[in-house]
């Protein structure tokens, strides 16, 4: 999950129902062992049609070359789907209830307005029957849903459906929002026998509610990890430079670091998500510099001999005595409408600045705290990119949202930089955001680390706060010794 090889590309679009682009699929294993599969193409007419595909050496443990069924394309648009909205087949599971396989399609209604779960059912991964109704018809609004996926939480295993069906088990939906380019989940109970699935809270139903991440962050996938038990999601990490630029460095986007995602058994109203274990093998050179207190309107330096590649865990307590003196409420707060790292409030923001020069650029990573209406205090995590890079052809945005912070916990958050990416894990996972970044002053031993506190009273005290090396991942060419 850290260390790659470049295989050779494993299928092209050749054919008239892909000549316009292979597009996203997932692989089934059958009880058998046989592996096949599903996913959409591209036809020379440009609509969207799903196909099957089965590996041309089933011995060969990479799969590393496929075999298109002769019988494609197996799946057409059903009537009243667009025929350019229909997509992204989900791994197939298998339904006792009538001893069916059973996948997911996205789509949008007609009106194109919202997004729409479709279930296809079949014995053969050749011939299909479209379910009755949508197993979930997402808020007005949400417009397309693709990249789906579903699978339970909150049990016993993070294997597919069709497993554990417990009571505790929450079902999350996922969905990604072609029409906003983020992607959104929902917690809810999911019945296959009568394919519906329903929100536990339809306040935070699928494209209104919580999101994987508030950041640079979209169609992510998940699978089953059986050796560890555990559930894996990844995303793909867009560019917010131009075109221009990408063409000048000869490539662009990334995948996100790999991550576990399970219920968060606190609050049962969201997920945690963390930078899978293999991730702490490239740990080097541990600083620890725990105790810092950060005096309102204060930034501190932090002395480290590179700020280029690290990953770096803090925890952060107010003082109380602070908190108690706070009695003004605010109306509502919101990262991306909100003046930035550069705001001042009674109780933040505080926090990181990373990729920092001192002088130009830095990509502030915080916390705001504030008292809502109900007199609770509300914590929000936001990342400003505003003065993350001097180029000027970058998008730059103050991201962020909601994370909940439970009577007793302190402030904290991981935060992985690499050279142009910065990735924050905050609450032990509750909430991530992933922000692009292309500094041009600090860069290498340019980069630096500070604390800072731009409460207007509030002192705060880094009562944990631990900094370390990260070292390379290596990715080469795949070489035959590799086997």
């Amino acid at each position: 999950m850290v260390n790659w090889r470049h295989l050779p590309v494993a299928m092209v679009p050749d054919q008239w129902y892909d000549i316009n682009g292979v597009l996203t699929g997932s692989i089934t294993v059958l009880p058998d062992g046989r592996v096949i599969l599903l996913y959409t193409g591209n036809t020379d007419k440009l609509s969207q049609v799903q196909c099957l595909a089965t590996p041309a050496d089933p011995s060969d443990p990479l799969l590393r070359s496929w075999i298109k069924h002769p019988a494609n394309p197996i799946l057409l648009p059903p009537p009243g789907i667009g025929l350019k909205d229909f997509r992204d087949p989900l791994t197939a599971w298998f339904e006792e209830s009538d001893k069916t396989w059973r996948t997911l399609i996205g789509s949008k209604d007609d009106n194109g307005h919202v997004g729409i779960v479709l279930t296809f059912k079949t014995t053969d991964f050749i011939n299909y029957e479209l379910m009755p109704g949508n197993m979930h018809r997402g808020p007005d609004g949400t417009g397309m849903f693709e990249c789906l996926d579903i699978y339970p939480v909150g049990g016993n295993s993070s294997e597919m459906l069709g497993g554990d069906s417990s009571p505790e088990v929450l079902f999350v939906l996922k969905a990604s929002s072609n029409d906003e380019w983020h992607d959104y989940y929902a917690l809810g109970h999911f019945d296959a026998a009568a394919n519906t699935w329903t929100p536990q809270d339809p306040e935070a139903d699928v494209g209104i509610g919580l999101r994987y991440d508030w950041g640079k962050y979209y169609a992510s996938k998940s699978f089953y990890d059986p050796t560890k038990n555990r559930r894996i999601v990844w995303a793909f990490v867009g560019e917010t430079d131009s075109e221009r630029a990408d063409k000048s460095k000869g490539w662009a986007s990334v995948m996100s670091i790999p991550r576990t995602v399970e219920l968060d058994k606190k609050t049962r109203t969201n997920l945690i998500q963390w930078p899978v274990e293999e991730l702490d093998t490239l740990r080097e050179n541990a600083t620890d510099l725990g105790g810092i207190t950060v005096e309102a309107g204060s930034v501190i330096r932090l002395p480290l001999h590179q700020g280029s590649q690290l990953d770096i865990e803090a925890s952060f307590r107010l003082n109380s005595s602070d908190v108690d003196a706070l009695n003004e409420a605010e109306v509502s707060f919101n990262c991306s409408s909100s003046a930035g790292a550069a705001m001042r409030g009674a109780l933040g923001p505080f926090g990181l600045l990373v990729l920092a020069d001192g002088r130009y650029e830095q990509t502030a990573v915080y916390f705001y705290v504030y008292r809502g209406l109900d007199g609770r205090l509300q914590t929000n995590f936001c990342h400003d990119e505003s003065r993350s890079s001097r180029a000027r052809d970058i998008v730059n945005r103050v991201v962020g949202g909601p994370v909940p912070v439970l009577d007793g916990e302190t402030f904290s958050v991981r935060v992985l930089v690499d050279h142009s990416i910065v990735q924050s894990f905050v609450m032990g996972g509750r909430t991530t955001a992933t922000s692009r970044t292309y500094p041009t002053e600090a860069i290498y031993a340019a980069a630096g680390v500070y604390l800072f506190n731009n409460a207007t009273s509030a002192t705060i005290t880094a009562e944990g706060l631990v900094v370390y090396d990260m070292a390379s991942a290596e990715s080469r060419a795949f070489l035959a010794d590799d086997m």
